[in-house]
């Protein structure tokens, strides 16, 4: 594999962490509105997999298909805290931390003088959506804390 389909698969491998813990955030969290914004984000993550597989398969490689270490790590660290307490604002803090890797993964890739341009292409597409959801979770996450 090379260094592009590297970076590539490392994307789709984080987008997959995201997707799987709001999936599982959701079932697990007190607000309804927070049971409909993670399963909204975990569509949203699942769209990017989706388009960033289709790239990494457009240069003949196999997309990742599962999730990484860090965040099955990230995911079982947001239900311990969730479990001493303060759940919904565990978990929101745990999906902001997700949201943090995922756009670092995306900005370091665009950056990276290496990416062909049909695939900065792809990248530059996805990030205003990578930085909304972003966005969702530190706002979401400073509101929970102010309420505390």
């Amino acid at each position: 594999m090379n260094h592009t389909h590297h970076i590539l698969n490392d994307l789709v491998e984080v987008a997959r962490d995201g997707e799987t813990f709001y999936e599982h955030a959701a079932t697990k969290v007190d607000q309804p509105e927070l049971r409909i914004l993670f399963t909204r984000l975990a569509m949203a993550k699942r769209n990017i997999v989706k388009e960033l597989s289709v790239e990494v398969a457009a240069r003949g490689e196999k997309p990742a298909g599962s999730g990484s270490w860090t965040g099955s790590f990230n995911k079982m660290y947001g239900d311990v805290r969730a479990a001493l307490g303060g759940k919904d604002y565990a978990y929101v803090a745990q999906l902001e931390e997700s949201e943090d890797r995922m756009l670092k993964g995306f900005e370091k890739a665009i950056n990276d003088k290496d990416m062909p341009a049909s695939a900065r292409l792809v990248l530059t597409r996805l990030l205003p959506e990578v930085k909304q959801c972003h966005e969702l979770m530190r706002t979401r996450k400073l509101a929970l804390k102010k309420a505390a």
